[in-house]
């Protein structure tokens, strides 16, 4: 972990990770990982269960200074999927939080770590780029989840684009409260730890705990999704906040105007697991007239796109030193990796995300892009979530069905989309909830919505 070590010796007191400083978590990486070296010596991977934490940032850094492969598991995962994803990794240890011992059977919490009688042992300072550092898995298509190996070339890459594009400044701050089991979360405790920056990590959304901390000048950065930043967005200071990162999923455009109209600091992004986090991102205030993009590439990131049609839009695909090489246990993908999304460039190279390929509905040969249709649902005020998704259909292959969470008559919002929309992109149904069902990262979860 040479960050760690350099940062410790250069910024000793300055506060790393809430109120420790980097002297002080280095300190305790040092003697966490003499306990972890002898339950794990002869083990090359090893998986990591735990809620946001400083101890948990600790443990991590232990393992990956003990040179091991960690696999981040969801939190949210059953023990049937936990043991899924353990078994097919062939991963011994598990360590966990005390929470959340009971999800693992065999598993070593953090309590009982310090069992063991520590001896010293050496941290490895350096890692060749193709060293896999992290493990996380992704859902796929198939349902069967694919595991994407993070190498510390990837996430070297990424710091230092990220760096390029964000900046970074003395005082800043980063609110971790997107889950550090995801690449939302860890990606800004390692750009934190690259830049001598600080982090506050928080386990859970509080809405009223975040507004202090923001209103207050505590941070002054953030990464959220759009479902959190919506519940908040009218009562953020704008003049305590130097940039919102917001990514993670389809942002409403009513959502991006609000931001706009407020001041607030907004810079869209659009990433993946397998590129290690951002990929292309830009300030709204900068480009007010590029709102409807998610940003142009970061430096080294190439974009292509693919079986365009006659407007442009086709399928994205990615060239990035971020990007992983290949899933474990699957062939390379080889020199671009296709992102199944669907988009187009403009003339300034801002990339334009219309959907997810496999989110796109066909209904009678008809591309219904639901993005479109929901931006359009944003628009009503009444309105506090909703997705599109597809329903079979017998005469027409597909049809598009629609699940909203707002103060609204069926009435008032059927009339709506009939007067905005052409007939074959209106809903065959709407379906109203109190709240639509989302990851631990705020994601809505549309496969679990079902006509």
């Amino acid at each position: 972990m040479k960050w760690l070590k350099k940062q410790a010796e250069l910024y000793p007191q300055k506060h790393f990770l809430n109120d420790s400083t980097f002297a002080q978590i280095n300190q305790e990486v040092n003697k966490m990982a003499e306990h972890l070296a002898p339950l794990i010596d002869n083990q090359s991977r090893v998986a990591l269960l735990s809620e946001n934490s400083v101890e948990m940032a600790v443990v991590l850094f232990a393992l990956l200074g003990l040179s091991k492969e960690v696999l981040l598991l969801n939190t949210h995962l059953t023990t049937y999927e936990l043991a899924e994803q353990v078994n097919e990794l062939e991963i011994e240890t598990v360590f966990t939080s005390d929470s959340l011992t009971e999800k693992i059977a065999d598993s070593i919490s953090f309590s009982e770590i310090w069992t063991s009688n520590p001896s010293p042992v050496s941290l490895s300072a350096d890692f060749p780029d193709e060293k896999i550092a992290v493990i996380m898995n992704t859902s796929a298509t198939t349902g069967k989840f694919k595991s994407v190996p993070i190498t510390w070339g990837m996430i070297s890459n990424h710091v230092k684009a990220s760096k390029e594009t964000l900046g970074a400044y003395d005082n800043d701050n980063w609110l971790v409260i997107l889950p550090m089991f995801h690449v939302s979360g860890l990606s800004i405790i390692m750009r934190t730890l690259y830049n001598a920056t600080s982090a506050t990590i928080v386990d859970k959304f509080d809405e009223n705990q975040l507004l202090e901390m923001i209103n207050s000048g505590k941070i002054n950065m953030i990464s959220l999704v759009p479902t959190l930043l919506t519940r908040i967005a009218d009562k953020l200071s704008a003049n305590n906040l130097r940039l919102i990162l917001l990514g993670g999923e389809f942002i409403p455009q009513p959502l991006i105007k609000k931001c706009q109209e407020l001041g607030l600091p907004i810079y869209k992004t659009y990433g993946m697991t397998e590129s290690f986090s951002q990929s292309v991102t830009f300030n709204i205030l900068d480009f007010p007239d590029k709102i409807s993009s998610v940003g142009r590439p970061l430096p080294g990131v190439e974009i292509e796109i693919r079986q365009a049609d006659l407007a442009g839009v086709g399928e994205i695909w990615l060239k990035s030193p971020m990007l992983m090489k290949a899933y474990l246990g699957q062939k390379p993908y080889g020199t671009a990796f296709e992102t199944g999304d669907i988009g187009y460039l403009d003339a300034d190279g801002f990339l334009y995300l219309l959907n997810r390929r496999k989110d796109i509905i066909i209904s009678g040969g008809e591309n219904i892009y639901p993005k479109e249709i929901e931006d359009l649902v944003y628009s009503l005020p009444e309105i506090k979530e909703c997705a599109l998704v597809a329903k079979p259909d017998a005469k027409w292959g597909q049809v598009p069905i629609l699940f909203v969470s707002g103060n609204i008559s069926q009435e008032k919002l059927e009339n709506f989309l009939t007067e905005k929309l052409a007939k074959y992109k209106r809903p065959q149904s709407i379906t109203f909830m109190n709240k639509l069902p989302k990851n631990a990262s705020g994601k809505i979860l549309r496969k679990e919505l079902k006509g």
